[in-house]
C-alpha cells in the first residue's frame, strides 16, 4: 500500500522541479547581487527610481541568459536567443510588478529604504521569485 502511495507522488518528477528551483534561486541571488551593484553604482548619477527599473532588466537578463544554460539547460533550445529572452521579460512582467511594486512602495515609505536599498531590492526579489519560477518553468523554458 506504502508503495502504491508513494507511486501517486512520482518523487522524481518534484526532485527535478525541486532542483530547478533551487537552482533557480541561486541565479536570483547572482541576480539580486548585479541588481544591487547597479542601483548603488547608478543612484547618485541617474536618480534612485531609474536606476532601479534599468538595474531590474540589467539583472533580468543576466538571469535569463544563466538559467537558459544552466537551470533549464536544454529546455527551449529551438527558440532563437532573442526571441526567448523577449518572451522571458514579457512572462516575468507581473514578477516584475511585484518585485518593483515592493521595492517603490518601500522607497516611498520608508527614509530606511531609501538610505539602504538592498534591504528593499532582497524583499522585491522575494516578491517576485515563485512567480518568475512558475512563469519562466511553464512559458519560457520548455
Amino acid at each position: 500500500m506504502f508503495q502504491r502511495l508513494l507511486s501517486l507522488f512520482k518523487p522524481e518528477k518534484y526532485h527535478t522541479k525541486m532542483t530547478q528551483f533551487i537552482q533557480f534561486g541561486l541565479v536570483g541571488f547572482s541576480g539580486l547581487v548585479l541588481d544591487t551593484c547597479t542601483v548603488y553604482l547608478l543612484r547618485h548619477i541617474i536618480g534612485l527610481t531609474a536606476s532601479t527599473l534599468l538595474a531590474y532588466f540589467i539583472a533580468a537578463t543576466s538571469n535569463w541568459l544563466i538559467n537558459r544554460l544552466w537551470t533549464f539547460r536544454g529546455a527551449g533550445k529551438k527558440k532563437k536567443y532573442i526571441n526567448q529572452w523577449l518572451t522571458f521579460l514579457i512572462t516575468n512582467i507581473f514578477g516584475f510588478c511585484l518585485n518593483r511594486g515592493s521595492v517603490l512602495i518601500l522607497f516611498y515609505f520608508s527614509p530606511t529604504c531609501v538610505a539602504h536599498p538592498i534591504i528593499a531590492l532582497v524583499i522585491g526579489a522575494a516578491a517576485g521569485m515563485f512567480a518568475n519560477f512558475n512563469l519562466s518553468r511553464k512559458l519560457v523554458y520548455r
